[in-house]
């Protein structure tokens, strides 16, 4: 696109680039606390997973913005954000890893600034902007990327791929302030999990029932011979309530003949069963339920996306350029033809398509039949 750095440009950085760079502000904040006591596990795995946040997260939520022909105050803030955001690494990779650190910096750095310090060796160590650092932020989205992952969990137990969309996902989580927090991102988790709608659980209960299981080797070895009676007791319990506090990781309250024993969370197994017609994945207090029934209208849909996958495959094999426009023709059965035409303006959008054509290609263009 011939984007270039432009030092001190004012760029209006959308919701997504405040969050990488409030990432990356932290980032810097915790490397260089780490180097400064010498521990170098910390001044390293951060940085690993930051770069698998920009990968997995940033980069695909942007792929949009990258990939739109005009060069907006938008397309050009997504590049600014991940410049920035290359750049800081590169510097922050230099005591660990200087060759990788250093080509990066000639590649970003030296290429586009002649007046640039030779090496990343000899350039200043990155500081951190207090100012861009919204924890809140941080943890939203913490939140958010948790729960997309709960609901791929959840769609590969359902046997469900992504292409495919479905009707709905409920949480539960662990407090009001998160449920808020997934209110608030709807429209992102309904996105990242192609479902038509997000709401929250009212209940677990909802969409999987619970049941306790005391493991004995933990409980035997502790109390010995009143096992028993301490696993009678545990499934005498509110199975729902008891597992929902054992997921919060609180310990549980049991009497025996007067005697009060406090069971903690690693003590009693807590099942998890999806009913009829969800698919669910958990993790200590966070669940997430998918609805794995299908209409004809989203099995349509899911014709379409997959068409959409066969389409990038095709261009792919044609070696075209990632802005590279094309004219699809498409010779289908009249089903296939069908959800096609009722999703052609995603279809065309998605693949960077001028004209859509229902009618047998030119001899000799890329094709592919199934």
């Amino acid at each position: 696109d011939g984007w270039m750095p432009e030092p001190g440009a004012d760029i209006a950085y959308s919701a997504l680039d405040k969050w990488l760079r409030s990432s990356l502000h932290t980032l810097v904040r915790d490397v260089t606390a780490a180097l400064e006591t010498y521990d170098v596990l910390g001044a390293t795995r951060p940085v690993e997973q930051f770069v698998d946040t920009l990968s997995n997260w940033y980069l695909r939520r942007s792929r949009r913005r990258f990939w739109k022909s005009e060069s907006d105050a938008d397309k050009k803030a997504a590049y600014a954000t991940l410049y920035e955001a290359l750049v800081t690494v590169s510097k922050l990779l230099a005591p660990t890893m200087p060759f990788i650190a250093d080509e990066m910096y000639q590649n970003l750095v030296r290429s586009t600034d002649e007046q640039a310090v030779l090496s990343v060796h000899l350039a200043d160590w990155p500081k951190y902007d207090a100012a861009l650092i919204d924890e809140n932020l941080n943890r939203d989205m913490a939140l958010v990327m948790k729960l997309v992952s709960l609901g791929h969990a959840a769609r590969n137990k359902a046997n469900r791929k992504v292409r495919q969309p479905l009707a709905e996902v409920a949480f539960a989580v662990g407090n009001r302030d998160e449920g808020e927090t997934v209110l608030a991102h709807a429209d992102l988790l309904e996105d990242e999990l192609n479902v038509k709608s997000v709401r929250l659980l009212n209940a677990a209960s909802e969409a999987v029932s619970f049941s306790l299981n005391p493991l004995p080797k933990q409980l035997g070895q502790k109390y010995g011979n009143k096992f028993p009676e301490l696993r009678k007791a545990v499934l005498a319990l509110n199975a729902e309530q008891t597992a929902t506090n054992l997921l919060a990781g609180n310990p549980v309250m049991v009497t025996i003949n007067g005697e009060s024993y406090s069971l903690l969370p690693d003590e009693i197994e807590v099942r998890v069963t999806a009913k009829s017609g969800y698919a669910v994945a958990a993790e200590g207090a966070y669940l997430a339920a998918l609805v794995t029934d299908l209409t004809p209208e989203l099995i349509q849909e899911g014709l379409a996306r997959e068409f959409v996958r066969r389409v990038q495959d095709l261009r792919k094999s044609a070696d075209l350029e990632i802005a590279d426009r094309i004219r699809l023709f498409v010779s289908a059965t009249p089903g296939l033809v069908e959800a096609i035409k009722s999703q052609q303006e995603y279809i065309m959008a998605e693949t960077l398509t001028r004209d859509l054509l229902f009618e047998t290609p030119p001899e000799g263009s890329p094709s592919v039949s199934d």
